[in-house]
């Protein structure tokens, strides 16, 4: 029987819908035409998973942190010489802003042809020239694994030591008797419960993220109003120069493709997931430049705030913002602390999506087990398992030194935005060469490997997405590079941004990886159709 007949029979008869509904008979069919078994159970609608992109994202409670931790705020030479301060943070933010609803626009699609959880790896060997297709997906695949699970270990590590702060804002005297392991346990704790919550059961984690969503929203004004109308206000200095403090402003937009790794699960996703993506960053953008704002001009006295918390000094200021109260404070902190653990367990899914879909293209070490799933609760459990054992590994390091794990936590970065810009570019390639085609009403495969390529029904048409397809390139390329830039002028080894160590070395594992062995099994995504792969 011929690929063309067998993909037919797929499309036919059906394979894994639930109750026989119209809507993932039509999506099945889709990812047949894409050469995949639906083996994954559809639980998410738009507003469930608009809930899980935004609380991923979580952009107005990351702004908290990253503008009172950001390098401008302490460094003098940066704040007084009229090139920086907290101006540049707003400037920052909103060049990110922009390049990121640029990027994702793009993404977005991408996903709307493709809706895989394979993401960027399965783009870029639909879109890559044949000569390179190969290498290039699978270096893509690694790149977007290396990102996701150091994403992981970075939400993991935040809300632990995060407790941490919680803990040291209500009982000061814990300074005395705080140590890097303590944050090492709680981190195990919040991915062990993450890890609960994914293997539960689909409907379970589609529920949380529509009610954190919730939270999401209304905790922004319990957060927002008591800093704006209690506190005393500040003002802001002028400055333009914003290219390596950016990165605390692109960390707080960081996981916007989280719900192109769902989309096996996710009901009518070639629509869906596109307008959940462009509709979370509206609204995280909106909260977190609000939020920024506010708490520019709430800052206070930052020397006193770093005195008392060094390591989440926003819990400082929320005390001094509610006139001393402890109370109030703990309940604004533990609001922040919530929604870092939801977005957590939302990560700790999406990695564990990409390590699936990867090693059911065997382009990962035990492709066999990873790609299982369960048959009781349809989801890749030996996959969750190992991203949850990968980020406790991770976190021994922060046992012995805290610095060595910011490496690990600043890779996320540069292996997600090095996959975007590959993709992007590929892209940007096939738009003007036209390698791109409107749909045809037949069966035939296409967007995977070797196929020809048809768009998607979310697109930005013409001159119009050429034009963003470019500047999302160039925005790319810009962030990737002045990601492995340490964040302050004077370099020590406190200071010295580890990424490009971590990141060369982890790229290198997989070259050598696929020469010795992956490249025997690995051809790219693998067309399944009937009782076989091809």
């Amino acid at each position: 029987m011929d690929t063309d007949s067998e993909l037919k029979d797929v499309l036919h008869t059906g394979q894994s819908t639930p109750a026989g509904s119209t809507d993932s008979s039509r999506d099945d069919a889709i990812l047949a035409r894409l050469g995949k078994k639906p083996v994954l159970k559809r639980h998410f609608g738009f507003m469930s998973i608009l809930g899980f992109s935004c609380t991923v994202l979580i952009t107005w409670e990351g702004s908290l942190g990253s503008t009172a931790t950001h390098p401008r705020m302490h460094d003098p030479e940066l704040t007084n010489a009229g090139n920086g301060g907290p101006s540049g943070i707003v400037y920052g933010f909103i060049v990110v802003w922009v390049g990121t609803v640029s990027v994702f626009a793009t993404i977005s699609e991408l996903t709307s042809m493709a809706p895989t959880s394979g993401g960027q790896y399965h783009w870029i060997s639909m879109l890559a020239p044949p000569r390179y297709r190969r290498f290039l997906g699978y270096i893509a695949g690694w790149l977007t694994v290396i990102g996701w699970q150091a994403v992981v270990a970075s939400g993991g590590f935040v809300t632990g030591t995060m407790i941490q702060g919680l803990i040291l804002l209500t009982h000061p005297d814990y300074a005395e008797n705080m140590k890097n392991w303590h944050g090492t346990l709680l981190f195990w704790g919040v991915v062990f419960v993450c890890y609960v919550i994914n293997t539960a059961g689909g409907p379970l984690l589609a529920r949380f993220e529509g009610f954190v969503l919730i939270l999401h929203l209304v905790g922004f004004f319990a957060v927002l109003l008591p800093m704006v109308i209690l506190s005393d206000h500040g003002t802001a200095t002028d400055g333009l120069s914003f290219c390596i403090g950016i990165s605390g402003s692109v960390f707080a937009f960081l996981g916007g493709d989280a719900a192109i790794h769902m989309s096996e699960e996710i009901r009518n996703a070639a629509i869906v997931v596109p307008r959940s993506i462009m509709t979370g960053l509206a609204i995280n953008g909106t909260l977190g430049f609000g939020m920024m704002i506010a708490t520019l001009y709430c800052l206070g006295d930052m020397d006193a705030g770093l005195a008392e918390n060094p390591q989440y000094p926003i819990m400082a200021i929320f005390r001094h913002a509610v006139g001393g109260s402890t109370a109030g404070a703990a309940v604004m902190s533990s609001i922040i602390v919530v929604m870092s653990f939801s977005a957590t367990t939302g990560c700790l899914a999406s990695a564990s999506r990409i390590y699936w879909a990867f090693s059911r293209d065997r382009g990962l070490p035990g492709w066999k087990v990873l790609r299982k799933v369960s048959p009781r609760t349809s989801i890749p459990r030996h996959a969750v398992l190992t991203t949850t054992l990968i980020a406790i590994l991770l976190s021994l390091v922060n046992i012995g030194d805290a610095t060595a794990f910011n490496g690990v936590i600043s890779i996320s970065v540069a292996g997600l935005f090095g996959s975007y810009l590959i993709a992007t570019s590929l892209l940007l390639y096939r738009r003007l060469t036209g390698g791109i085609h409107l749909p045809e009403g037949d069966d035939a495969l296409t967007n995977t490997m070797g196929t020809h390529l048809t768009w998607g029904p979310w697109r930005l048409p013409g001159a119009l997405g050429i034009a963003n397809n470019i500047f999302s390139c160039a925005y790319l390329l810009f962030v990737f590079f002045f990601s492995f830039w340490p964040s302050s002028r004077e370099v020590t080894p406190q200071n010295f941004n580890w990424a490009v160590l971590v990141f060369g070395t982890a790229i290198l594992f997989s070259v050598f990886y696929y020469a010795v062995w992956a490249g025997k099994f690995y051809v790219g995504p693998v067309i399944e159709v009937g009782n076989r792969s091809l």
